[in-house]
């Protein structure tokens, strides 16, 4: 059942449609907490993570949905179960390690214990305890250990990808991504299996919405990153398409990698360096892949939690955990698939350079964002303008646009009641 929501205050959005987003949707406390309530708590599916990471009985990974820790594991039966890392006793988190193996969770201050579905098997001195021949405490007749587990989630997995939510009222994953999402998801994950390559996290001083914007806003590649405008990975004079799903809170950003060099979208861009030249051409050594088709670089935002980022041969997840108003917890796991050989292997690792906390493309993004938000703190009562390319919200064949942008707003205010 889907747990009862807070009631917060509605807060009003001064214009029409969803270009001009107000800078209290990135500094409100009460919004904040609505949307945690609203997006990461009801009525959504979260990303928890890749199979790969719990491959073996007992394996499990501790994580968040929202600013609520929560666990996966893989009970001896194969199956995967999240449940929430809090102890039904008195609410201690009891899983402190990031990921291991076991056969139990066992909460450090009561000794409850629970199996990996969550049940809970054991209460120390539940019967009392005899002392001279009588019994001393215990739990009440009637304390009945089925009614005292931890809370469960509903889980989903596609192809090797764990999503879970609170709310067990949620529709299926796949109605949830809808037929266009669903084909490009499963362009990535399509069935093979995957291995994991490693992790980059950090925590950026920003709102969390602004990383679902980043990777909605197709307007910023080829300016911001010299990476991108410099060597022809992704620019607006790239062939390009965007799509949603007939919500607008899902998005792909689809590009096909061009020359690079000078031309028009590099006329007065500070960020084209036109001497730039590297010390190690490895770095552009890409392989065309058959999973591929046409497009080299697939970015998709499924909203609220994950980003699923295919740039040429690096492929990876970036979990989005929310840590307040202001900032928000960055997990990216990079994977390959098991058929790779060691030199697609070493690829991807080197390509995932452009990635993470200092990746040569990404340190940008992480700065951009804590700069934004140090101007809605500032300046609260003011809005943005999402205006490029119009006002219109709908998929479109190029990347001069903030449609992305605009369709994600018009389903936050409508979910928000804003």
């Amino acid at each position: 059942m889907r747990e009862q929501a807070v009631v917060f205050k509605k807060k009003e959005w001064q214009d029409e449609g969803s270009s001009r987003i107000p800078f209290w949707a990135y500094t409100d406390d009460d919004v904040y907490r609505q949307e945690l309530e609203r997006f990461f708590y009801a009525g959504h599916w979260c990303y928890i993570g890749l199979e790969a990471e719990i491959p073996n009985a007992g394996d499990f990974k501790r994580t968040a949905i929202g600013e609520r820790s929560v666990i996966a594991s893989r009970a001896a039966d194969g199956e995967i179960y999240v449940v929430e890392n809090v102890c039904a006793h008195r609410g201690v988190q009891f899983c402190r390690e990031r990921s291991g193996n076991r056969k139990d969770f066992t909460c450090p201050y009561h000794q409850w214990n629970y199996d990996l579905k969550g049940n809970l098997v054991g209460v120390p001195f539940r019967r009392g305890v005899k002392l001279d021949g009588k019994v001393n405490g215990g739990m009440p007749a009637d304390f009945d250990p089925k009614a005292h587990g931890l809370t469960k989630l509903k889980v989903a997995r596609r192809n090797g990808v764990i999503f879970a939510s609170f709310d067990h009222e949620v529709p299926t994953l796949e109605d949830y991504l809808g037929p266009t999402i669903l084909a490009y998801f499963d362009r990535v994950f399509d069935g093979r299996k995957l291995t994991i390559l490693g992790y980059n996290r950090q925590q950026i001083p920003g709102n969390w919405k602004l990383m679902q914007e980043n990777i909605k806003d197709p307007y910023h590649p080829g300016l911001l990153h010299t990476w991108f405008v410099t060597f022809g990975l992704w620019r607006a004079d790239n062939k390009s398409a965007l799509k949603m799903d007939e919500h607008f809170r899902h998005a792909a950003m689809i590009s096909t990698r061009g020359q690079g060099g000078k031309g028009d979208v590099t006329s007065g861009v500070s960020s084209f360096k036109e001497q730039m030249r590297l010390h190690d051409d490895r770095f552009l050594d890409v392989a065309q892949e058959p999973w591929w088709g046409e497009p080299t670089a697939v970015m998709m935002t499924l909203f609220p939690s994950v980003i699923i980022q295919q740039q040429v041969n690096s492929v990876s997840t970036r979990h989005i955990q929310p840590t307040g108003h202001g900032s928000f917890n960055f997990v990216w796991t990079h994977f390959g698939f098991e058929g790779d050989d060691a030199d697609m292997t070493r690829r991807r690792l080197r390509q995932a350079n452009l990635f993470g906390p200092a990746g040569f493309v990404s340190a940008d993004d992480g700065e951009v964002i804590e700069f934004s938000q140090q101007g809605f703190e500032q300046k609260p009562f003011h809005r943005t303008v999402a205006e490029l390319g119009g006002r219109e919200i709908g998929d479109t064949d190029h990347m001069v646009t903030e449609t992305l942008i605009r369709g994600m707003y018009n389903y936050w205010r409508r979910v928000m009641e804003a």
